[in-house]
């Protein structure tokens, strides 16, 4: 696996009855896509919520306006890189290097496979440099 620093972005998505943000992470030529209810500047104070919802092209990596189907607004809320520190079947840890989300976070899923739990991970020491990674949990998104 390629520990080369990746793109992230958390968009803010506005509808007329709700607000929610989703978190993407640049995968090869789509964005893996999770809803959030959080915005980022609270993730890592309490485990959060988030959905995994379908990918997601590239080109929202840096789209801001109208969503398709009248859904809403979306607007950049935090950019900036990622490397994966693990990959295994139900779980990821990311060291993210954004404008507000900073630091080590682990995705884990649920018992459902659409819901997964978003933490910080303080505990873990492992640096980003370096680390192996198992490509398993693709072939399972």
């Amino acid at each position: 696996m390629d520990n080369a620093a990746k793109q992230f972005v958390i968009q803010q998505h506005t509808t007329p009855d709700s607000v929610h943000w989703d978190l993407m992470l640049e995968m090869e030529d789509t964005l893996w896509t999770w809803r959030l209810n959080v915005p980022p500047a609270e993730i890592g104070n309490e485990p959060v919520t988030a959905e995994r919802i379908h990918d997601h092209p590239l080109r929202f990596l840096t789209y801001e306006g109208p969503v398709q189907n009248n859904t809403g607004n979306v607007k950049i809320a935090d950019k900036g890189t990622y490397v994966i520190l693990e990959e295994m079947v139900n779980s990821l840890v990311v060291h993210y290097e954004g404008e507000v989300l900073e630091g080590q976070f682990r995705l884990l899923q649920a018992s459902n496979n659409k819901q997964w739990i978003l933490e910080k991970n303080d505990r873990l020491k492992t640096k980003p440099h370096g680390q192996k990674c198992l490509p398993m949990l693709r072939d399972y998104l």
